[in-house]
């Protein structure tokens, strides 16, 4: 590769990095990975770093001046193990020698074009809400409306979070809007039981792979990531309890 090649082929291998790292990868799986295709193309040597709002890459080529490139990370993570795997496999091709630079760059394309089923995601969560719901106790009625309020995250998730400030302003609403829905309809219907409703429909927006992730990241030595992570997850779960907190509290001050 020449060197408007070699900054082409840097661009797509950065790009790579971001959808691992929006996919729910761990850190070091991105590094390791990206070192390994750059090394897998040629590269003489690699160096990346990663934390969970950057990524910055210097790859030298044989007998070239070493080139870098950095990038900076809007989202900070996901959770799509469907794009994710799809990822790992274009990678464990590419490390086998089967896929050619510029076809690298199409099978990438393709993958990030195509987007989580929205159909599977409703479907998603209303099953998971329903089934702690019932997990923890609850009735067949509470399977039925906690199903419900799941399905209303799902339209929050959708609609509302992109146009809020930040993550933690999304938890806090999502977590007040649907505590709001299920106290009221709890205390019109005496036949629900609303903590098990709300235990169902809290797991929905639980940051829970991403305090995973934290913790692996510091057994993994990804101190800086680790703390990026553990300090977003905490804040994510207090908008959360503070949410619901302020919808018992506003409920139970009016009925």
């Amino acid at each position: 590769m020449d060197s408007r090649s070699d900054s082409g082929f840097l661009n797509v291998l950065i790009q790579m990095g971001e959808a691992l790292q929006n996919s729910g990868a761990e850190i070091y799986r991105v590094e390791d990975t990206l070192n390994r295709i750059g090394y897998a193309y040629g590269a003489e040597e690699m160096n990346v770093f990663v934390i969970t709002s950057s990524i910055i890459i210097t790859m030298k080529m044989p007998g070239k001046e070493p080139l870098t490139q950095t990038r900076r990370l809007k989202k900070s993570g996901g959770n799509d193990f469907v794009k994710l795997e799809e990822l790992n496999e274009l990678s464990r091709q590419i490390c086998s020698g089967r896929i050619a630079v510029d076809e690298f760059e199409q099978q990438l394309d393709q993958i990030l074009s195509t987007g989580s089923s929205e159909k599977m995601l409703l479907l998603g969560n209303v099953l998971a809400a329903a089934s702690f719901a019932v997990f923890y106790g609850g009735s067949i009625w509470d399977f039925l409306f906690a199903g419900l309020m799941g399905a209303v995250i799902w339209l929050l998730e959708t609609y509302m979070e992109p146009i809020c400030l930040n993550s933690v302003a999304y938890q806090i609403a999502a977590s007040f809007l649907s505590g709001v829905g299920i106290c009221v309809v709890s205390r019109i219907f005496p036949i629900l039981h609303m903590d098990k409703i709300m235990i169902g429909d809290i797991m929905l927006l639980i940051p829970g792979l991403m305090f995973t992730n934290a913790i692996r990241d510091v057994l993994l030595g990804d101190t800086i990531s680790a703390s990026m992570r553990l300090i977003e997850a905490l804040l994510l779960a207090a908008a959360l309890a503070l949410g619901f907190f302020a919808a018992i509290w506003l409920v139970r001050g009016i009925w």
